[in-house]
């Protein structure tokens, strides 16, 4: 029985012993794995303290790892790259490496991507610009877009904005198509950033700058000044002319210092001339302009122009019992006296000349002071008789001496 016991109590010792053994094996190894994952826990740690904690509507700066044909990824320093889709890029020439500001639109797409958009930072930058030159009241510039119901939709720095049609021009738009691709002046008249809406009218650009051209150009007017202008239009009773932002009128008495049917015979539109100005009136906003003046007068230059025994070609313009009055150049008439209109005498002066015949004349004389020329018919064909005369004898002894070889 002794035996048995003492038997029994090695065999339980040695399995005391077996187990003390394996046991201290076992713990080792499980402090081994304790450990190690101790020291993964700190390295995700690490890693995760690293990581950027992002929230949607948050404005990050990430960079671009991949480009497809539908969506760009961007490493924005989060566990999982960052999706840009085709609809929400603003940038088409965006490279490998590329750094860009994005917005957090959602976190988890529910595949793990976190979505993100270009086009919403570049808006918010956009709408914080525009509120401020809406606060200062300045333009923006805007991209004719669109033809809607009602308007044109125009581009301002990526943001939509409405042009209603009759806020296009200061005339009604016919094709409001004409400003597709058109850059143009805007001034908001309505803007409202919770609907995202701005309204805008480039007819008030037009007639703010008008304006501002317009008394610019009443500052720098001065009666009895010569200025550069255009021809705009033409009426019966004168010509209207652009002497810079401003129209003034030409009456068709001050286009010429001769007779005017008609502005047409001396002006056509788009014509460039130097006017005068010959009245201001700022209250009724009316310029009076002369063209004539800033011409010689007819009659200054005559006598150098018309010197006594010249012989001119001019125009019956009018007939009288006692002559023809002919127009040398426009406001230079000259007369011919009954006396002088043929050889032989007339009895009148119709029977030698007709309105609108162009003749040859002689001038006896030129009277500045009394503005008046004395012309003659009479004279010029005497003088063509004695000289033809004159040559018959000369043409007689010629063939005298040929006949005396």
């Amino acid at each position: 029985m002794s035996e048995l016991e003492n038997n029994a109590q090695e065999t339980v010792k040695s399995e005391q012993e077996a187990t003390v053994t394996s046991y201290g094996f076992d713990s080792t190894r499980k402090e081994q794995d304790d450990a190690k994952l101790t020291d993964d826990a700190s390295f995700l740690a690490d890693i995760e303290a690293t990581l950027k904690p992002i929230r949607s509507g948050q404005t990050v700066t990430g960079k671009v790892v991949q480009i497809t044909d539908d969506e760009v990824c961007v490493n924005i320093g989060y566990k999982s790259d960052g999706l840009i889709r085709k609809a929400d890029l603003v940038s088409t020439d965006l490279k490998v490496g590329d750094e860009v500001d994005v917005e957090i639109v959602r976190v988890n797409d529910g595949e793990g991507n976190v979505l993100l958009s270009q086009r919403n930072v570049v808006s918010k930058k956009s709408w914080d610009e525009i509120l401020k030159l809406n606060e200062e009241g300045k333009y923006i510039v805007g991209l004719g877009k669109q033809v809607v119901k009602g308007g044109l939709i125009a581009d301002v720095k990526g943001v939509r904005a409405f042009i209603p049609a009759s806020q296009l021009s200061q005339r009604f738009v016919e094709k409001i198509e004409s400003f597709i691709g058109k850059e143009m002046s805007l001034k908001i008249i309505e803007l409202d950033k919770e609907k995202k809406r701005i309204v805008c009218s480039r007819k008030a650009v037009v007639q703010e700058e008008s304006a501002a051209k317009k008394a610019e150009a009443w500052a720098n007017l001065e009666e009895g000044k010569v200025v550069h202008g255009v021809v705009r239009r033409l009426t019966d009773f004168g010509a209207f002319v652009d002497i810079g932002g401003v129209d003034g009128l030409v009456h068709v008495s001050d286009l010429s210092w001769g007779r005017v049917r008609h502005p047409s015979e001396v002006v056509q539109p788009n014509q460039e001339v130097d006017v005068l100005i010959k009245k201001l009136d700022k209250d009724g906003e009316r310029i009076h302009l002369s063209l004539r003046e800033t011409q010689p007068r007819p009659w200054d230059i005559a006598e150098a122009k018309y010197p006594v025994d010249s012989v001119v070609e001019g125009t019956v313009v009018r007939i009288t019992t006692f002559g023809a009055f002919v127009e040398l150049e426009s406001g230079l008439d000259g007369l011919v006296h009954i006396s002088q209109c043929a050889i032989n005498r007339v009895t009148k002066v119709e029977d030698a000349l007709t309105v609108g015949d162009k003749v040859r004349v002689k001038v006896l004389g030129v009277d500045r002071e009394n503005k008046r020329i004395s012309l003659s018919i009479r004279a010029l064909l005497e003088d063509e008789a004695f000289v033809y005369e004159g040559e018959i004898p000369g043409e007689e002894d010629n063939l005298s001496l040929d006949n005396g070889i």
